[in-house]
């Protein structure tokens, strides 16, 4: 009740002052962006009280005040904002990149990669395909044909066959789960977001050369600039990532500032230099985890995580007022084919690759904790509505409706298959605990 009550006295005082600075430019997406920590932190509370993530929350907040419903946040302080969706976005690939630690990966390696490979595959080729299917029916396939339907059919598989480790490592605290249900899938949602960052990559700098962007260089669009983009990221990334893991050996000083600031540079690096920002940010999360000390690496990465947290609920609240709720009616029918093929390719990926691995027959219901999308999944999209303002925005719509879907249903499954498999408390009764960075094993 307290949470309605804030968010009602803030709504209020948006529509009071609102007007006053209306004149005032700066002031007013200042002011836009104060309400927005605000009011989506309410609702991401309200959120967790229903049991769902707060992510979920942040989204529905950002479609409540967004346009489509009473437009406290309009489509020119979306405008105004769009520099902050381009350095959550940094964050986001920075973060995941720092997830990963080689040691903890080579232990459990080729069960990972054995089922990350079938289920991957198996989803990017069905969406891929459902999509090319479905045609003029998705807004941004509508008016195009052959190569550029393929290509942006393509381009959209590349980024629905993501994860989230978000909502595992969530869950995983929440139950203390610590078996190897819970052990394989944080395994496999790790290590596929450096994957499908590396597929997205390749993908969109295809679809450059096919589809190329309202005023790019079509001329510029050769196989070598698709080659620098991405080789140069991994080049670029690997020099930031070293240069802070220097930085933490010998000054490790106000991380919390200097955790935005290799965001920040990051970005602009590698728009200078015309690499994939997102390839080369987690690179460089990757490189300065592996070549940092323990506690350094824990260090950069819990001070991005603190100063990265009201940036991410603003990204999340403003990529939930993007998602315009007509365009989605108009396609919510075409939600249910694609979450289905997803879904069911995720199911039979999974048994494939277990199989495969001659991993444990509990290792099948790994499926149902790669179900939820959130995090770099979001990044992705904004990604796409960055290179192509139309089709892009109409895809990103499209792919926010089937991440809200599944994050409803993404976390219950997991919690479903936890139980499932007795992990949830240990063999005496008590719970089991997990540590997300030392869980592969």
């Amino acid at each position: 009740m307290r949470r309605l009550v804030i968010l009602a006295l803030l709504f209020g005082a948006m529509q009071l002052v609102l007007p006053l600075g209306a004149s005032a430019h700066g002031s007013q997406w200042l002011l836009t962006f104060g309400f927005l920590i605000l009011a989506a932190y309410s609702v991401g509370e309200l959120a967790v009280l229903v049991r769902l993530p707060k992510i979920t929350g942040y989204l529905a907040a950002g479609v409540l005040f967004g346009p489509s419903v009473f437009n406290t946040v309009t489509v020119d302080a979306i405008g105004e904002l769009r520099p902050v969706s381009s350095l959550a976005i940094a964050l986001i690939a920075y973060l995941a990149g720092a997830e990963l630690r080689w040691d903890e990966v080579r232990r459990r390696g080729v069960t990972i990669a054995k089922i990350l490979t079938a289920e991957l595959v198996l989803g990017f080729i069905a969406i891929s395909a459902t999509l090319v299917l479905l045609g003029d029916r998705l807004p941004f396939l509508e008016g195009t044909s052959g190569a550029s339907r393929l290509a942006f059919a393509v381009l959209f598989g590349a980024i629905a066959v993501v994860h989230s480790p978000a909502v595992v490592m969530a869950l995983l605290s929440e139950t203390r789960a610590g078996g190897p249900i819970a052990r394989t899938t944080l395994g496999v949602v790790l290590v596929s977001d450096v994957v499908v960052v590396v597929l997205f990559s390749a993908v969109l700098a295809i679809t450059r050369a096919v589809v190329p962007p309202t005023g790019a260089n079509v001329a510029g669009l050769s196989l070598a600039s698709i080659v620098w983009e991405l080789a140069g990221a991994v080049f670029v990334g690997a020099l930031l990532g070293g240069a802070v893991a220097l930085y933490l050996r010998f000054v490790k000083h106000e991380l919390v500032l200097f955790a935005i600031v290799v965001a920040f540079f990051g970005m602009v690096i590698a728009q200078l230099t015309h690499v994939e920002t997102l390839l080369a940010l987690l690179t460089a999360g990757f490189v300065t985890e592996n070549f940092s000390r323990h506690e350094d690496g824990e260090a950069i990465r819990h001070a991005m995580e603190r100063s990265a947290a009201p940036v991410f609920v603003v990204f999340f609240a403003l990529a939930g007022a993007e998602m315009g709720l007509r365009q989605v009616a108009l396609v919510w029918p075409l939600l249910i084919p694609i979450i289905a093929v997803r879904t069911a390719s995720l199911w039979a990926g999974t048994r494939v690759g277990v199989r495969w691995a001659s991993a444990p027959r509990e290792a099948r219901d790994v499926w149902m904790g790669l179900v939820p999308q959130a995090g770099v999944a979001i990044g992705l999209a904004a990604a796409v509505g960055q290179a192509y303002p139309v089709r892009g925005a109409q895809m990103r719509t499209l792919f926010l409706a089937v991440v809200a879907i599944n994050q409803v249903i993404g976390p219950i499954l997991f919690r479903l298959a936890l139980n499932r498999g007795g992990e949830i408390a240990g063999a005496a009764g008590e719970p089991t605990p997990v540590q997300p960075h030392r869980a592969i094993r």
